[in-house]
């Protein structure tokens, strides 16, 4: 199951480096000047989680999976991108594919580093880039309600199902808000999904801070924080600089490096996990000799799907999913513990997977 986040901005504002550091590669070339990065980048990265070690200390397990999450890096936008300016075109195809967008606002001054604006103003960034897509959004759904118009007519329920969602959708577009503003009903999700509206995705605002300002950000990012409380999105303060210097060293170098900065940890961790739960996805274990696994599914996962994770013929032939709760694996020293103190359970087909659940799937093949 792949979860894929799009790390999107104007040109210079520090994407590709932020990337370079979040995969660990130098596959996105960063430099000063508008489309260094033409073609998508795509990177996996882990999921930090802390549970993950402990889980494995306890089992003996030889190996260490954590769970996966991809960015992709999207080339940058300009205005007149929903009419194809730049590379408008290929840069809304690429944020279609992706599940949320981390949106990348400079928060940092430079005369080195130029702005294709001529200004540093985060929230116009935001503003420009949030426009070219509501307009890209609308343009689509005034077409799509144009072509089911004949559907409609002749009483088709997914036409007039998807005919109420696009009128919905399209005012809440041009009165300036977007998508993910509509209220969907619970009947209604899927078909909403089917749209495949740019800005019906969740969005993480990135605020990029200069060296300095890491620890406590500062007016820009603060600005920016406000902006997405109001919109009911997340915001994260990181300096791209800073996590492009932490991913050249090892675990203890980097640890050494953080606290000299004063920062509990690293910027891109925060901004992992901010994904995670920006896509309200949640993490279950398997636990044993040969290996300690994380498994990313959405909240709110029956146990079949989440056996499905790991293999199809799982959910199908899903019997019944022996649960520990984390807290319990751990206080009771493990599986057997966790046995004889009753507190392994035998859950059915109906039981919901809840977030940091330890599970053995039994199934017919």
């Amino acid at each position: 199951m792949g979860f894929r986040t799009g790390i999107v901005g104007l040109p210079n504002v520090g994407k590709s480096t932020l990337f370079n550091a979040l995969t660990r590669t130098a596959a996105a070339q960063a430099a000063n000047f508008p489309f260094c990065t033409i073609e998508p980048n795509v990177g996996e990265v882990s999921v930090p989680d802390d549970r993950l070690p402990k889980l494995a200390g306890i089992a003996g397990s030889k190996q260490v999976i954590p769970a996966r999450i991809t960015f992709v890096d999207i080339a940058g936008l300009v205005k007149g991108a929903s009419k194809g300016e730049g590379l408008g075109n290929q840069f809304l195809a690429n944020i279609r594919e992706v599940d949320a967008i981390a949106h990348v606002l400079r928060c940092f001054e430079d005369p080195d580093v130029t702005h294709v604006e001529g200004r540093v103003d985060p929230i116009a960034d935001a503003e420009t880039i949030e426009t070219e897509l509501m307009l890209a959004d609308l343009d689509s759904v005034e077409k799509r309600l144009q072509n089911i118009t004949r559907k409609v007519r002749g009483g088709d329920k997914e036409a007039v199902q998807q005919e109420r969602l696009l009128k919905e959708a399209k005012a809440a577009l041009e009165s300036g808000r977007p998508a993910r503003s509509v209220t969907v009903a619970e009947d209604d999700a899927k078909a909403w999904s089917m749209l495949q509206l740019l800005t019906a995705k969740p969005v993480l605002y990135v605020c990029n801070v200069d060296e300095s300002e890491a620890a406590s950000g500062n007016a820009l990012s603060a600005r920016v924080a406000e902006m997405a409380a109001a919109e009911g999105a997340a915001s994260v303060v990181i300096s791209a600089k800073i996590e492009e210097e932490i991913a050249q060293l090892d675990q203890e170098e980097a640890a050494l490096f953080l606290e000299e900065l004063g920062l509990a940890e690293a910027g891109l961790d925060r901004m992992i996990r901010a994904g995670y739960g920006l896509l309200g996805l949640q993490t279950y274990f398997t636990v044993g000799p040969k290996e300690a696994r994380a498994w990313t599914i959405r909240k709110g996962t029956p146990a079949p799907r989440a056996a499905g994770v790991i293999h199809g013929d799982f959910e199908k032939g899903f019997i019944r999913a022996e649960t520990i709760a984390y807290d319990e694996y751990v206080a009771l020293g493990g599986e057997q513990g966790a046995k004889e103190a009753g507190k392994m359970r035998a859950e059915g087909k109906g039981y919901v997977v809840q977030d940091g659940d330890v599970l053995h799937f039994l199934f017919n093949t």
